[in-house]
């Protein structure tokens, strides 16, 4: 499948979706980087804009598939948010990672690369997750807009 056949079938090009998936990378170094405290006005900010930017654009353009599209801003939002975790990993991060129990044992390269690879991953499923949530918000959203706008 072409890339011009996915953004015809989604009704907004996916390069779009990935610009404003990256409206979310600036809460993310910020709080790798302990720019900002947890809570604060600046983080509220960093935290939300980027979702209500989201959900107002696809809504607006009246885009084909709003859960999906929104959906999509989630995953690419995840995997930015997973690569600029890697890439600030010993800045975010005061002491080297430990396992404990059985594990323990394990080298430190073996416990930072299965770190990592959890961390990648679980990046990926919070931007999917943030996906999905804001997918619903935007199709209720669209949905009630719809309804509006018909009678």
């Amino acid at each position: 499948m072409s890339i011009q056949k996915i953004n015809d079938y989604l009704g907004v090009p996916v390069i779009t979706l990935i610009l404003l998936s990256l409206l979310g990378v600036p809460r993310v170094i910020g709080h790798d980087l302990s720019l900002f405290k947890e809570g604060s006005l600046v983080n509220s900010v960093l935290v939300f804009a980027p979702i209500i930017i989201w959900i107002i654009y696809i809504v607006l353009k009246n885009v084909r598939k709003t859960f999906l599209s929104l959906l999509l801003i989630g995953f690419f939002y995840g995997i930015f948010l997973a690569i600029v975790h890697q890439i600030l990993w010993h800045t975010a991060l005061d002491a080297p990672i430990q396992f404990g129990g059985s594990l323990s044992n394990l080298p430190q390269i073996a416990v930072n690369s299965i770190a990592r690879i959890f961390a990648f991953f679980s990046s990926v499923t919070t931007g999917i997750v943030i996906g999905a949530i804001t997918g619903a918000s935007g199709s209720l959203v669209n949905f009630i807009r719809k309804s509006i706008t018909s009678k």
